[in-house]
């Protein structure tokens, strides 16, 4: 057997299909579905700590909100999506975890027609970044410049330029890409929002320019009044970024991580990181002990 058949192997993991679960080359989702054949899809992506997902509520409210926007059937209720999670979990063997939640638009022609969904898992320690594992990462700028368009605060199926600003990222070695405009004004990561500390002030794009509201972003912008640190969104260019003293990612599996480089050039501080990241960390501890 080729190297590249092996490859095309499906992963032998569990994934929760419509009601149902299956594993390796029994998951499989019908190419009528417009998932698969239009990309008409919206998901998330969310870590599990020992068993219980991260901010499960604020998941659920962005992934209905947006369904609500965009037309979609009914989705799977957040109940029902909850048990699908811990039946992967338990089938898996898995306490720590990141957890993928899909819905699309179906097969068109019923009535009513409702959304198609999946979910899978996978070990949490397989999709840090090795930035992550380390305390800070290192990031690139994509060579193509990038417009979310009308559906960029929406996470759709829809990744395509996303995924080869990710694909120039692993090429230089780096955990992630950062995607700025024609005009040189940053806009986000990949997979991640994107804080500057300038002037002792921190900074994140705003949504207006069509950027995902992330919900780490959303929670680490909350706690810096209670930090003592002003912060606002306003346009950032890529020259006030590099000019800055701290470059900070933010996205649910990774959670707050410090950037080590931008393009092979330090950012030398990571103080404000640190306070950022354990106030997120106390914020998603309240949100587990209110969910007891």
């Amino acid at each position: 057997m080729t190297r590249a058949a092996r490859a095309a192997r499906p992963p032998d993991r569990t994934v929760w299909i419509d009601g149902r679960l299956c594993r390796g080359g029994e998951a499989t989702l019908s190419l009528f579905d417009r998932g698969a054949r239009d990309g008409e899809g919206l998901f998330e992506t969310l870590r599990v700590d020992d068993g219980r997902p991260l901010l499960w509520e604020r998941h659920m409210e962005r992934l209905v909100l947006s369904a609500a926007v965009l037309g979609f059937p009914v989705p799977a209720s957040p109940q029902a999506l909850r048990a699908a999670l811990d039946q992967v979990l338990a089938a898996q063997g898995l306490r720590d975890a990141v957890v993928r939640i899909t819905v699309t638009r179906g097969i068109p022609g019923g009535r009513p027609t409702r959304t198609g969904a999946w979910l899978d898992a996978e070990p949490l320690a397989g999709r840090l970044w090795r930035g992550t594992r380390a305390g800070a990462a290192t990031v690139v700028v994509s060579r193509r410049p990038f417009a979310p368009g009308s559906l960029g605060a929406h996470k759709t199926t829809s990744r395509l330029p996303y995924h080869l600003a990710r694909e120039e990222a692993r090429v230089a070695g780096a955990d992630e890409a950062l995607l700025v405009s024609e005009a040189g004004e940053v806009l986000e990561g990949a997979v991640s929002n994107v804080f500057a500390v300038i002037g002792g002030e921190v900074i994140t794009p705003p949504l207006s320019t069509g950027i995902l509201p992330g919900i780490t972003r959303e929670i680490v912008l909350r706690r810096c009044a209670a930090l003592g640190l002003p912060a606002r969104e306003r346009t950032l260019s890529l020259a006030a970024l590099r000019s800055g003293t701290e470059m900070v990612l933010t996205n649910s599996v990774q959670e707050v991580v410090p950037v080590a480089a931008l393009d092979g050039h330090p950012m030398p501080g990571r103080e404000v990181a640190a306070r950022l990241g354990a106030a997120y960390r106390q914020a998603v501890a309240e949100a587990l002990a209110a969910d007891r």
